[in-house]
């Protein structure tokens, strides 16, 4: 089943999460007509490869193009119209950079497997837990209840304002003519009743005055209340979520509802100012003696600027943080003299600051004492923000381009870090721009999440392992001195960041007995999740006992080996992983034998292995685990197939495999058998081995167990035997026969 297809039948509420990063960069429909031709290309290597990523480019507007063909016979108007807009902008948008539309189909591909992977995950954390509490579903909907309310009230207002108006002109057309009357004609009944009237509409004005008054105050107060605490709080938890987010966890919204939100106020309070302004302009036509204008306008108009000011400053916020295009799922993690991509949004959308507010980034600003490392950004670090390069029409900005750059010092420091004080520095990255609007000139301010500078890729793990404590530790957005003291971490929510991981990098989250074997090997013992305390040092800089590598250089490892070459079978799930050699027996021992399971080595960095129970003469269990296969030997020979002919020679010198069963009870070739990469039985002719008439030969992973020893060699012993030799023996020797031969 192709991952679309798995994708289409999640709940609804996965469902959601899915139609969040298809837009207009990428459509869904796009993705949903091509599902296993984009399924079936390398998108990740092509975002770090120029050239492959014009080639896909090209293929992909072909294939849109057949589509397209297809739907015209069919005569699907709005299908086609959309295939048709989709080959413009591929065609338009992505030729000059078309490594851009590769990180965009990588990053959809990989949050689509992570969400699946969150699907299949029976409990929730306790962090995943926390940002999908229903007390702020609650919250959220009472802020756009109470937006949409402070909206009609000021729109009302201004219904008010008009009648007040239109009042006072009235009265100043009659009052005038009047003054216009001879001195005789004045005196006149008729005139006096007219001057009753006058003084009766003169109070009605006073009245209405204050009244409109006294609704604009009550709406710059209901305002001000959303502002400081519902709103804030809003703004706060996007900002916490986008945090977790950047670490692998749940994909953070709400910000287009932020947007809303932000906008409607902003407007209510130009709508107020306006207000303001017309009951000034009505003072300068009429005043008298007890006038509310003169005494409450210039408070209430001081308000709304500061309220104006206050809801610019917050609605500059960083849509997405600096990452880096050829590492997307390290996110705050930048190489000096690699670029990085970061995108900023202003929550206020009016069509009036298009293309009128240009933002300029800058690294540590206003930080002279937290590293001896300094760096300047190169590239263009000016750009103004519009609403044509987002898909949703938000005023935004993306900075491309930018690359950090190291500056030599007098100190010299350069270079002379440690491992761990370069990968612990914390930097940061400010934006910062002016609004002038309607009168008014705002200065806004806004940084990144803290960021870690590496110079040399291997530095990247231990940086990745500070962003991950950081952000699982603090809500603050700027505490660059952290490291100077890091905090303790629930162990519970560790491991929770810790399946995070794998849920979104190799597409597959860690099972609660996979995390329980993490949590003894973190704290050497079995502890409670809830209480106990880790430290940052038996994270990431201490040595696990009798080891030369830390926890989480281990862990890195294993993630690696996952990602290059046993990714097909650890979504699967067929590979337990995480077990230790003393659980593994309990699991075998009652087992049928051949019965094996696949688990990460413990001693060897990047290594899988396997174990399989086996029964002696004497009816005792013996078990038996393979050296493990690192990086270097499954680059020559894919796991499956290492699996599929994998052969032991026993005392008697006959080969034999003796893997039948992946634990507890899945047949070998059931399990494994969509992943061989060819069916050593299958005959082959001399040409089809690909050059020059040679014949293609196969590998077969061969170990040696002696009689005083339960433990296999090496399976560095590697045999070659071509499918057409193997099919030509088979039809002339019985297979005993073969395995004698062969040994």
């Amino acid at each position: 089943m192709s991952q679309w297809s798995q994708v289409q039948q999640l709940e609804i509420k996965f469902l959601e999460q899915v139609d969040q990063f298809y837009d207009d960069n990428f459509p869904m429909e796009i993705r949903h007509l091509l599902a296993q031709w984009i399924e079936s290309q390398d998108w990740e290597a092509a975002a770090n490869n120029e050239a492959m990523a014009m080639i896909l480019l090209q293929n992909l507007v072909i294939q849109v193009d057949e589509q397209l063909d297809r739907v015209s016979q069919e005569k699907n108007l709005l299908l086609i119209h959309n295939l048709k807009r989709v080959r413009k902008l591929l065609q338009g948008k992505y030729h000059g950079n078309p490594m851009h539309i590769a990180v965009i189909i990588s990053n959809c591909l990989r949050e689509e497997r992570r969400i699946l992977a969150a699907a299949s995950m029976p409990v929730q954390g306790p962090l995943e837990k926390s940002l999908q509490n229903s007390v702020v579903s609650e919250r959220q909907r009472n802020v756009e209840h109470k937006v949409s309310a402070i909206k009609n009230s000021a729109q009302m207002t201004d219904q008010d304002v008009k009648y007040l108006e239109d009042l006072q002109e009235e009265f100043d057309f009659r009052y005038k003519t009047i003054q216009s009357l001879e001195q005789n004609d004045k005196n006149s009944i008729l005139i006096k009743q007219e001057m009753l009237a006058l003084q009766a509409m003169l109070n009605t004005l006073d009245y209405k005055r204050k009244e409109v008054l006294s609704k604009i105050g009550r709406v710059i107060h209901e305002i001000d209340m959303l502002m400081s605490n519902m709103l804030t709080e809003e703004l706060l938890d996007w900002k916490r979520r986008q945090q977790i987010a950047c670490i692998g966890g749940p994909l953070h919204g709400g910000l287009d509802q932020l947007q809303n939100c932000f906008t409607l106020l902003a407007e209510s309070l130009f709508q107020v100012r306006r207000q303001l302004e017309k009951l000034d302009e009505l003072l300068t036509r009429l005043t008298y003696d007890g006038d509310p204008i003169p005494v409450q306008r210039p408070q209430l108009l001081e308000k709304v600027n500061f309220l104006l000011y206050n809801i610019f400053r917050n609605s500059f916020v960083v849509e997405r943080q600096p990452c880096m295009p050829t590492h997307p799922q390290r996110p705050m993690v930048l190489k000096t003299l690699i670029q990085f991509t970061v995108k900023l949004r202003l929550l206020i959308k009016l069509p009036e600051l298009n293309y009128q507010i240009r933002v300029k980034a800058t690294i540590d600003k206003n930080v002279s004492t937290v590293s001896n490392r300094r760096f300047v950004l190169c590239g263009t670090h000016v750009k103004a923000m519009n609403m044509d390069e987002s898909a949703n029409g938000s005023l935004s900005v993306e900075f491309r381009h930018l690359q950090p750059k190291e500056m030599k010092t007098s100190a010299g420091s350069k270079g002379n870090e440690g491992p761990h004080m370069v990968t612990e520095e914390l930097h940061s990255i400010s934006f910062e721009t002016q609004v002038c609007l309607y009168g008014l000139t705002i200065n806004l301010e806004t940084s990144s999440l803290p960021v870690v500078m590496i110079s040399n890729v291997s530095q990247l793990p231990n940086a990745w392992a500070s962003i991950i404590w950081y952000n699982l530790s603090t809500n603050d957005p700027q505490n660059l001195s952290f490291f100077n003291n890091p905090p303790a971490a629930t162990l519970s929510q560790l491991l929770e960041v810790l399946s995070w991981q794998f849920s979104s990098y190799v597409g597959r989250g860690l099972n609660s007995e996979q995390l329980n074997m993490l949590a003894e090997k973190l704290t050497g013992q079995q502890v409670s999740y809830n209480d106990y305390q880790l430290s940052w040092a038996k994270f990431c800089k201490e040595h696990l006992p009798g080891k030369s590598f830390t926890f989480w250089v281990w862990l890195e490892a294993i993630l690696d080996l996952i990602k290059k070459h046993i990714l097909p079978l650890w979504i699967d799930g067929y590979i337990m992983g995480f077990v230790s050699k003393e659980k593994e027996r309990i699991l075998l021992k009652d087992k049928t034998p051949g019965t094996f399971l696949l688990r990460f080595s413990e001693s060897n960095l990047g290594g899988i292995t396997f174990t399989w129970v086996d029964q002696l003469e004497n009816g005792d269990v013996t078990f038996h685990s393979v050296e493990p296969y690192n990086k270097g030997r499954l680059a020559a020979l894919p796991f499956a197939d290492i699996l599929r002919d994998y052969k032991v020679i026993m005392a008697d010198n006959v080969p034999e495999n003796p893997l039948k069963y992946l634990y507890p009870d899945i047949p070998k070739d059931k399990a494994f058998g969509k992943h061989y990469s060819c069916q050593p039985n299958e005959g082959s002719k001399p040409s089809d081995g690909g050059g020059k008439g040679y014949v293609p030969s196969v590998f077969i992973p061969v170990s040696k167990i002696l009689n005083d020893s339960t433990e296999p060699h090496s399976p560095s012993d590697l045999l070659p035997m071509s499918p057409s030799v193997y099919a030509v023996l088979r039809e002339h020797l019985s297979p005993t026969a073969i395995e004698t031969a062969v040994s």
